[in-house]
């Protein structure tokens, strides 16, 4: 028997919201007219995707973002767990943090934005510090996907990536599809073809708060990664070339784990991430598995994470600021108030031969799977 679900608003205007172990946060879905627009020529919209439960995800063309998820918490009401914006606006200032984009052409961070593959160099633009950073100030997050809604539950997205784009060599034409489950899980489907050989490494920036967007803290939430090691970064957050294992180390989440434990601990890695911003590597297995689980205590809500991928970025949103006060429902979204968990292939690789490599050629099909599970505990 399918339980009803209430849908419950938050309307502050506080700089920040926060709420007690019987108080949850819960908002509702921006109004698609504020996503209404046009950009060089093409139109911007918002799609919504509803299961049979009645959870929903929106997304927008624009960087392909995620801008809601709305799921049932231990009470059956729906909870948005993904923080974002109210319009389109809001997604185009400058300095917006990726907010639920989809990542490409590399996701993560490339050294010096720069790499060498059969025997050229390519110079990417440098967009964090002295380094790239998911995919340049062109990166996918910022272009307009031609949109298609094959069912209620299904989006397809498209993109051409043209030869250069960003400095990457190849048209790469690219398909994201997004699929809301009835099980109450979105999938990700990722695939690529290129002309040319280059480097490809697509990931999504949710940024996710089981409490509900808007809530102050995610170092409540419990957090298990299946990895017995992570790959440790230079002062810049690139990879030393390194991997060590987690076991004695503020990394170690093998078994439950509140996100706040260790995240203060006195750790060079934790001091140069300001927290954690790490690339942990998941335990091998064949095709999709589960790598991840979060649990909130406050709503129940359960969230596990299903990829294809060998690595996972762990971010404890430490450079939200809470100054950004157009948050969904005018909150603002300050210093550790959401998580992303972000499936990879290793940031860098392009430039670190012992990791999996991410070059794809002419005649090969980029595709891999990433699945966000839901579920509620009494």
């Amino acid at each position: 028997m399918l339980l009803t679900l209430t849908r419950c608003t938050h309307t502050s205007n506080s700089k920040s919201a926060s709420t007690d172990s019987t108080s949850t946060l819960h908002q509702t879905v921006p109004a698609a007219g504020s996503f209404d627009g046009n950009i060089n020529g093409k139109a911007i919209a918002l799609y919504t995707l509803k299961n049979k439960n009645g959870a929903e995800a929106t997304i927008t063309n624009y960087g392909g973002r995620l801008v809601s998820l709305l799921v049932p918490d231990r009470k059956q009401k729906l909870t948005d767990v993904v923080l974002g914006y109210d319009s389109l606006k809001s997604y185009q200032k400058k300095g917006e943090p990726y907010f639920g984009a989809i990542i490409g052409r590399y996701g993560n961070r490339i050294a010096k934005g720069k790499f060498v593959l059969d025997g050229k160099p390519y110079q990417l633009q440098v967009n964090d510090g002295v380094n790239t950073l998911h995919g340049g100030f062109d990166g996918f997050y910022a272009q307009i996907w031609a949109a298609k809604k094959s069912d209620e539950q299904t989006l397809e997205l498209n993109y051409l990536s043209k030869d250069n784009e960003g400095g990457y060599p190849g048209n790469l034409n690219v398909k994201v599809t997004y699929k809301l489950t009835d099980d109450n899980a979105l999938m990700i489907i990722y695939s690529a073809v290129t002309d040319k050989a280059t480097v490809v490494n697509l990931t999504n920036h949710a940024y996710f708060n089981l409490n509900g967007a808007g809530n102050e803290t995610i170092t409540d939430h419990l957090l298990t990664i299946e990895a017995d090691s992570y790959t440790p970064v230079d002062k810049t957050l690139i990879p030393t070339g390194k991997i060590e294992k987690v076991s004695g180390t503020p990394f170690d989440f093998t078994k439950p784990t509140l996100i706040g434990a260790r995240i203060n601990d006195k750790n060079e890695q934790l001091e140069y991430g300001k927290g954690y911003d790490h690339n942990f590597v998941l335990r091998t297995g064949a095709g999709l598995r589960k790598v991840a689980t979060v649990m909130s205590p406050k709503t129940g809500i359960s969230m596990e994470v299903l990829t294809e991928e060998p690595g996972i970025q762990f971010y404890s949103g430490n450079f939200l600021t809470g100054k950004d006060q157009d948050g969904k429902g005018k909150v603002s979204y300050g210093h550790r108030s959401a998580f992303c968990l972000e499936t990879q292939h290793f940031p860098d690789a392009p430039n670190q031969p012992s990791f999996p490599a991410t070059v794809l050629r002419p005649g090969k099909t980029y595709k891999t799977v990433t699945i966000y599970k839901f579920s509620a505990l009494k």
